[in-house]
């Protein structure tokens, strides 16, 4: 016969739980741990029975909730952040379990990690703020020209087609902005989707260049491919894999001096490892994305290489922002290029890394599963 609700002791419920849960006495001193379940003590990583409850928790808001839970024999809630290398963000449910008297009082104390759901939300906030930004720019360019336009400017064509331009160009700015805003909010709603289907990645590779050429042509910089022989096979989506491939080229075709040159190099790895290794003496390295993966399988790896003013170390672990732009460095850009390459990758299980050196130049590397 199974065995009821009733008869599974309450501790072995509360030890399953996945929330930090405390059962705290109040005598006539300070509040004490009776008791913590596994959550808690992998939490505070002391011995927690008897311990004061200060020693586990020093949040003035979470001892004026449980006094004020005491006083007035309520539950009451509290959200509080936890100050650490790493801040958390936490929300305490005070419940107390006996009525006030002589005898000692206790409480259940039950703290709720609220620190994903917070991040999200500021991330949400911060995304909504530079992107109203973003378009406020040329909102307001275009904005004042047409006033001009309307006033004494209309009857100065040379100022009326200078004028125009400039709007042409502010327009074509919020429709990039828009065509990257809209391109990363369909890539990161499918972000947990393995793709399906096989591309061969040379191919793609020579494809991107060949229709980037009037960018390289008006830039005069030479860009050159090199891959092994044969197809360099991987599993992908190939519309996005060409939208990688064409945000890392055009960045490093932008970011050459006239007369320059971009390296394209496409290799086999048979690692992860393998696939991260440098290849710019005196270079910073940093991995923007690493595969959430342990397993051993060859890897196809794109190294994209610009020989303009480089990156300083401090801009390398924010490049993959959305609309994080490094400081006199202004591409024309909408700031999305590597925050999509970074969230397409991450669907592909494939990594991400930068290598600089300023005054030498940058290079990009984005290494996939092979097929």
């Amino acid at each position: 016969m199974s065995e009821s609700l009733t008869d599974v002791p309450a501790q072995r419920i509360l030890e399953l739980l996945p929330d930090p849960v405390l059962l705290v006495r109040a005598g006539g001193g300070a509040p004490e741990i009776a008791w913590g379940n596994q959550a808690a003590r992998a939490l505070f990583r002391i011995a927690l029975a008897g311990a004061p409850l200060g020693a586990a928790l020093r949040q003035p808001q979470v001892l004026e909730a449980i006094e004020e839970a005491l006083a007035t024999e309520a539950g009451v809630e509290v959200a509080f952040e936890s100050i650490g290398v790493q801040p958390r963000f936490w929300r305490a449910f005070v419940r107390p379990l006996t009525d006030g008297g002589e005898r000692d009082r206790e409480l259940v104390l039950m703290l709720r990690d609220e620190t994903d759901a917070k991040r999200t939300e500021r991330m949400r906030a911060d995304f909504l703020a530079n992107a109203s930004h973003e378009l406020r720019t040329p909102l307001a360019s275009l904005a004042g020209f047409v006033e001009t336009l309307r006033s004494h400017a209309k009857d100065d064509p040379a100022a009326r087609d200078r004028f125009l331009g400039i709007m042409a160009e502010q327009a074509s700015r919020m429709t990039r902005l828009i065509g990257d805003l809209l391109s990363l909010s369909r890539i990161e709603l499918n972000e947990h989707v393995p793709p399906e289907g096989t591309v061969d990645f040379a191919h793609a590779t020579v494809d991107v260049v060949d229709s980037i050429r009037p960018l390289t042509v008006a830039r005069e910089v030479a860009v050159g491919v090199s891959a092994p022989g044969g197809p360099l096979a991987v599993t992908g989506d190939r519309d996005q894999l060409v939208q990688v491939i064409q945000n890392l080229v055009e960045n490093a075709v932008k970011y050459s001096p006239k007369g320059g040159r971009v390296a394209v190099v496409l290799a086999r790895a048979g690692s992860a490892e393998e696939a991260r290794a440098t290849g710019r003496d005196g270079a910073v390295s940093l991995s923007l994305l690493t595969p959430d993966t342990a397993a051993q399988q060859g890897y196809v790896v794109l190294r994209v290489a610009d020989f303009g003013k480089g990156i300083a170390r401090q801009h390398l672990p924010r490049l993959s922002e959305r609309f994080y732009r490094v400081e006199g460095q202004k591409s024309g850009g909408t700031g999305l290029g590597l925050a999509i390459v970074k969230h397409i990758v991450n669907r592909h299980r494939g990594g991400v890394l930068v290598e600089s050196a300023e005054g030498q130049g940058t290079t990009f590397s984005v290494y996939l599963p092979a097929a």
